[in-house]
Formats: C-alpha cells, sequence, structure tokens
C-alpha cells in the first residue's frame, strides 16, 4: 500500500483520482470537505495550499505519491487583466504545487522511488484567445516539471504533468452551461467529445503505478488530439 498525497481532492479530478486510489493510503487537502471525499475515510486536511499554513500537516515519514491539482479557468482578454488577476493565477497554479513539493521532498526522497503528477493545460501549448493568465503560470508549472525531474530522477522521484482540454467537472461549468456550448466544446476536438475528469484521473493512476516507472519528465495530453491534430 502506498502513501499519496492529493491536493485539490474535494471535486473534479483530484476526487476521482482518489475515488481509482481509494486501495492506497491516502492524505488528502481541499478547501472543502465534500461528502463524496468524506467517504473515501482519507487523512483530510482543510485548507487553501496557495495561501494557508502548512505547519499542522501530519504527513507519513515517507510518501509514495503527490498530484496537486488545483487550477483556475480565469478566461477575458488580456487587456482586462490586471496584475492582481495574473498574480492569483500564478499562486494558485503554481507556487502552490512549489510550496507542497518542497515540503514534501524529503518525505518523496525517502520511499525510494516516488512519483510526482502536476496537471496544466492545454491552452499551455496552443494559443488560444482569453487564456492568457492560466497559460503564463501553468507554462510555468511546465517548465518547472522538467526541471525538477531532471533534479530528482537521480532520487528515483519522477515528475510528470498532465494536460487536459475542456473537461466536464465544476471547474469549467460555466464553460459548459448550455448544450449549445456543450456541442460547440465537442465539436473543437478531433475526437468530437468534452473529456470527463476520469480521463484525467485514470493517467493520474498510472503515473502513480509502477506501469509507469520510466516515465519522467513528460508533459501528457489528455486533450482530445486537440494539442497535436487539426482535422
Amino acid at each position: 500500500m502506498k502513501n499519496i498525497l492529493i491536493i485539490g481532492a474535494g471535486k473534479g479530478i483530484g476526487l476521482h483520482s482518489a475515488q481509482l486510489l481509494r486501495e492506497e493510503n491516502l492524505y488528502t487537502i481541499s478547501r472543502n470537505l465534500t461528502p463524496e471525499l468524506e467517504a473515501l475515510n482519507t487523512k483530510f486536511y482543510e485548507g487553501d495550499i496557495a495561501t494557508d499554513d502548512l505547519s499542522d500537516l501530519e504527513l507519513p515519514q515517507e510518501l509514495h505519491g503527490l498530484v496537486y491539482c488545483p487550477g483556475s479557468i480565469n478566461l477575458k482578454p488580456f487587456s482586462r487583466f490586471s496584475q492582481e488577476d495574473f498574480l492569483t493565477d500564478f499562486h494558485q497554479n503554481f507556487l502552490g504545487a512549489v510550496k507542497i513539493i518542497q515540503k514534501c521532498l524529503p518525505l518523496l526522497k525517502k520511499s525510494g522511488g516516488a512519483s510526482i503528477v502536476l496537471f496544466s493545460t492545454v491552452a499551455a501549448k496552443v494559443g488560444m484567445p482569453f487564456h492568457t493568465s492560466i497559460a503564463a503560470s501553468k507554462g510555468a508549472l511546465e517548465g518547472f516539471s522538467r526541471s525538477l525531474a531532471a533534479e530528482v530522477a537521480s532520487n528515483k522521484i519522477r515528475v510528470n504533468v498532465i494536460a487536459p482540454s475542456l473537461s466536464d467537472t465544476d471547474l469549467a461549468e460555466q464553460l459548459l452551461s448550455t448544450e449549445d456550448k456543450r456541442a460547440a466544446g465537442a465539436k473543437r476536438h478531433p475526437l468530437q467529445r468534452i473529456g470527463t475528469a476520469d480521463d484525467s484521473a485514470q493517467a493520474v493512476e498510472f503515473l502513480l503505478s509502477d506501469k509507469s516507472s520510466w516515465i519522467t519528465g513528460q508533459v501528457i495530453g489528455i486533450d482530445g488530439g486537440l494539442g497535436s491534430l487539426k482535422l
């Protein structure tokens, strides 16, 4: 049984990942303890990883996996973004990950073979209007992940990034609020559908498993082909 920490496990991809990994020894952090997460009986800590103090966070002596799921979809024309908007996204999407990885790195090293899974977005690869803030913060995360993967490889720690496209989660609720929006979103993808939380959660499960033991430093598009194909 592996000790795995999931940040942002209250809903969406984080929750679905926790549900798939329920047989492991799970530690979870979320702003709220949702009924679905409570049903998994994880070791839960309530808080915002980007802003809260982590001094009371009690973790096991070694960690085999760390999954950082928090993200934002703050979309508007570049001229309407303030510097504060960029900083808010940067703290949530990037610096929060830096903060928890620095805290957990000694525990990950002790495991003798750990996996870190981070989340980006297809918008960091494909230029999309109104995505300047999220693309900037997630692009930073991708560059960070490659450098970190190189640095900790000698400790047998793997670092990979999942980059989803539009997925049917609470985070994307406003983008999928009508049938017309859902149909248009599906049509943009070569596979002609919107992603699901499970699409990404299954990738999390794989990247935490021994089946992916020779994979590190990668950004993996779970995006219906949008990041690579033009039809």
